[in-house]
C-alpha cells in the first residue's frame, strides 16, 4: 500500500486517556510562575531538575497509563486482581521513568494519583463526572496491592512522622484536596475571565492552602508547611494570580519556599489529578467516547 493511503486509525479510550494524562503532566511542568517548582523560568528549589527532563519523564509513563486504563477496560470491575494490576503497570511506569531521568524521582506521586484516575474513568466510559471519577479511584486505592514493596516512602516516612495524611491517604479519601479545593477554583477563576494559565496558577494555590504537602514537610518541616499553606492564602486573598497584588504576593511566596528549600511537589502533583479530572469531565460533555 502507498505511504500517502494510510490512514491512522482512531485511538481507542485507553490511549485517549493516557494522552490525557500525559498532558496534564506536560501542562502542570509549564505552568509559570510556580512557587519554587520546575517552570520555564527554572528549576526552582530543585538541583536535580528542569522542565526538559519533567517533559521526558511525562512522555515516558504514557505506556504505563495506557496499560492501567486497559487493564480497567479488560477486568471491568473494582477488585483486588485490578487494584495489583494497577500496581504492575505503575512499577513498569516508574521503572521506565527513572531509566529516562537517570535515576531522578521525577513523577512517582504522579504515577499513583493519576494511574488510580485513568483507570477509574475506563472502568465506567459513560460516568466521567469528576467526583464519581475519584470515588471510583478511591475504592481502588483503599484494595491492598499485596506485591508492593514494602519500604516506606520519604513522603510516607513524613506523614507518619508528622500524623499526616500522604499521597496514598489522599487518594483514599476520594481526592479532597482537587475535589473541594483545585477543581472549584480552576472554575471560579475561569468564570470571572482571568485566563486559562492564572486559572490553574490559583488552582495549585487553593490545593497549597489545605494540603499537607509531605514533599514541604520532608524538606522544611512544619514551618516550611505553615509558610506554604499561609502564602498561598494571602495570594488568593490579594486577588489570585491574576491581580497585580497577588503577583507581588506570589513572588514573596516564591522567595520564601525557594529560602526554605520547600518546593511543595505534592501540590503539583494534585494539579496534575486536577487537570485530568476537568479533561475527562470535559470530554464527556462534548460527547467523547
Amino acid at each position: 500500500m502507498h505511504a500517502f493511503n494510510l490512514q491512522s486509525r482512531p485511538l481507542g479510550l485507553a490511549e485517549r486517556l493516557a494522552d490525557l494524562a500525559v498532558d496534564a503532566l506536560i501542562d502542570e511542568a509549564d505552568l509559570s510562575p510556580k512557587p519554587a517548582l520546575v517552570d520555564r523560568r527554572g528549576s526552582g528549589a530543585h538541583s536535580d531538575l528542569h522542565l526538559g527532563l519533567m517533559h521526558a519523564s511525562a512522555l515516558s509513563l504514557w505506556p504505563a497509563f495506557k496499560d492501567m486504563a486497559e487493564a480497567a477496560q479488560q477486568l471491568a470491575r473494582i477488585h483486588l486482581p485490578l487494584r495489583e494490576a494497577l500496581g504492575r503497570s505503575g512499577r513498569e511506569g516508574e521503572r521506565a521513568m527513572l531509566v529516562t531521568t537517570g535515576g531522578v524521582n521525577t513523577h512517582r506521586g504522579a504515577i499513583w494519583a493519576l494511574g488510580l484516575l485513568v483507570a477509574a474513568a475506563a472502568l465506567e466510559p459513560g460516568s466521567r463526572a469528576a467526583g464519581s471519577v475519584a470515588w471510583r479511584a478511591a475504592r481502588l486505592a483503599l484494595l491492598e496491592d499485596r506485591h508492593a514493596p514494602r519500604p516506606l516512602s520519604h513522603g510516607a516516612q513524613v506523614a507518619q512522622r508528622y500524623g499526616v495524611g500522604g499521597a496514598r491517604e489522599e487518594a483514599q479519601q476520594g481526592f479532597p484536596a482537587v475535589l473541594q479545593w483545585g477543581l472549584p477554583q480552576l472554575r471560579r477563576s475561569r468564570a470571572r475571565g482571568h485566563g486559562e494559565q492564572n486559572a490553574r496558577l490559583d488552582a495549585l494555590l487553593a490545593i497549597m492552602t489545605r494540603l499537607a504537602d509531605t514533599c514541604v514537610l520532608y524538606r522544611a518541616g512544619e514551618a516550611g508547611l505553615r509558610a506554604m499553606q499561609d502564602g498561598a492564602r494571602a495570594v488568593l486573598e490579594a486577588g489570585g494570580s491574576a491581580s497585580l497584588a497577588g503577583r507581588r504576593r506570589l513572588h514573596q511566596l516564591d522567595l520564601q519556599l525557594l529560602t526554605l528549600n520547600a518546593s511543595p511537589g505534592g501540590a503539583a502533583d494534585l494539579l496534575a489529578a486536577c487537570l485530568l479530572l476537568d479533561r475527562i469531565e470535559a470530554a464527556a460533555d462534548q460527547g467523547a467516547n
